[in-house]
């Protein structure tokens, strides 16, 4: 099986040109069926092709197992669905093949490829996707070992270095922000539009600060209510909005809209009704909430996650001795993908080695499951658990051993010392002091 990825990211693409191909998680699933019916369509393509579609603020980024490589298809494909023509997204996008796929969503899932070094959220959303993929039936084996070894490459990563440590959400970076705009942050009032996982995260950044007021603003009453009820809130009907906008000094917006819901419009009638008293705008979504030419009016103050990038940049030097320790774990991580990958493959399967492993595996279970049975009915007779033990472990030791002995008491003395070198090899080798 070959393996590839193409994607575009916060590196390579402006914020506009991400919008364009950011998947809300619901849409995940028919998006796959169309591309695996693009990709298995394609000249001398397997029907079996995997696929799976990872799509943050940040990133949308395709991963795709099949005999042959197709990178070329699935970029047109993807522009295609943006409706941007090839050469503009190849000159923003990046492909990988085979080990480099493994490295880079070994670095994703860490958090080293993010615009916040070490952030967590990035795995969950690697989880969801992966969930998704396997809703729609759209995982096989290959991409299934990618992605869990990348979780617990992820996982290896967070638990032996610092890589989270010192890191500034863009939660906590918005509130940094407000925090220079305005000289008291117990005085605003502090409009959230949205409900989802951001929304709740700034909402508790903000909500340590004790602002004076704190509204949720959502499609569903419910669900805003929920949350505002944490946090001690009020929520309002996202069609009420525009009538209301001129209350609030500060505005995080974070929806799965695929259209602007606060034009420009509507924060000019606000400002006016403000007399001009500044207000504080974030946007975190893609595609923007907020249309970008608000950005342009006088007092209106508007960030969106690119604009925050410089702030959560300030804390990246204290991490960067982790860096190398999480690039060390990657690497180890890399190459075991690599090996598994290697055994799969025609020469693998043609020379012998993934049978022969399978025939060792069974023989081993084979004389395993004897031996239990016969320590079984002797521990039923009343024996004693070390007589038992004792006879179990040497039973298992003279049948792993009696072959190699027969072959080295049998043949001539060249033969014989072939197999010495080769025993000597398999069961001499140096371990260490934990028998690793």
């Amino acid at each position: 099986m070959a393996v590839w990825a193409l994607g575009i990211n916060h590196h390579t693409a402006p914020l506009d040109l991400r919008g364009r191909f950011a998947f809300a998680l619901d849409q995940i699933a028919p998006t796959l069926h169309g591309l695996r019916d693009s990709l298995s369509s394609a000249s001398g393509r397997h029907p079996g092709v995997e696929t799976a579609i990872i799509s943050t603020c940040n990133r949308t980024e395709i991963y795709c197992a099949a005999e042959a490589p197709a990178l070329d298809h699935t970029l047109d494909w993807l522009a295609h669905s943006g409706g941007v023509s090839p050469s503009l997204l190849r000159s923003h996008s990046y492909s990988l093949e085979n080990g480099l796929v493994a490295r880079h969503a070994f670095r994703v899932a860490s958090g080293l490829d993010s615009m916040v070094l070490g952030e967590a959220q990035i795995l969950g959303q690697m989880k969801d996707a992966v969930r998704a993929a396997e809703g729609a039936g759209a995982l096989g084996t290959t991409l299934n070992q990618l992605f869990q070894r990348s979780f617990a490459v992820a996982k290896e990563v967070r638990t032996s270095t610092d890589i989270g440590a010192h890191s500034i959400s863009m939660a906590a970076a918005a509130v940094r922000l407000a925090g220079q705009l305005f000289e008291d942050l117990t005085k605003i009032r502090v409009l959230f539009v949205g409900a989802g996982e951001m929304i709740e995260l700034c909402t508790t950044h903000f909500a340590a600060k004790t602002p004076q007021q704190i509204t949720i603003a959502n499609r569903t009453l419910e669900r805003g209510e929920k949350l505002a009820t944490r946090f001690g809130g009020e929520v309002m009907r996202l069609a009420d909005l525009p009538d209301h906008l001129h209350e609030f000094d500060a505005v995080i917006s974070c929806t799965a809209s695929t259209l602007p819901i606060i034009g420009l419009g509507a924060v000019e009638r606000a400002l006016k009704k403000r007399r001009h008293r500044p207000i504080f705008m974030v946007d975190l979504a893609v595609p923007r909430d907020i249309e970008p030419e608000v950005k342009q009016l006088e007092d209106v103050y508007l960030y969106t996650v690119d604009d925050l990038a410089s702030v959560v940049q300030t804390a990246q030097a204290h991490r960067q001795a982790a860096v190398a320790q999480a690039e060390a774990i990657i690497d180890a991580g890399v190459q075991s993908f690599v090996h598994w990958m290697e055994l799969r493959s025609p020469a693998a399967q043609n020379g012998g080695v993934v049978p022969l492993i399978q025939q060792l595996n069974s023989q081993a279970d084979e004389w395993r499951a004897l031996e239990i049975a016969r320590a079984k009915k002797r521990l039923a007779k009343g024996e004693d658990i070390e007589t038992v033990l004792e006879a179990l472990s040497r039973g298992l030791t003279q049948k792993m051993l009696h072959g190699t002995m027969a072959e080295l008491r049998a043949g001539d003395a060249e033969a014989r010392a072939q197999t010495a070198q080769a025993v000597s090899r398999l069961f001499l080798r140096s371990h260490s002091k934990n028998g690793l």
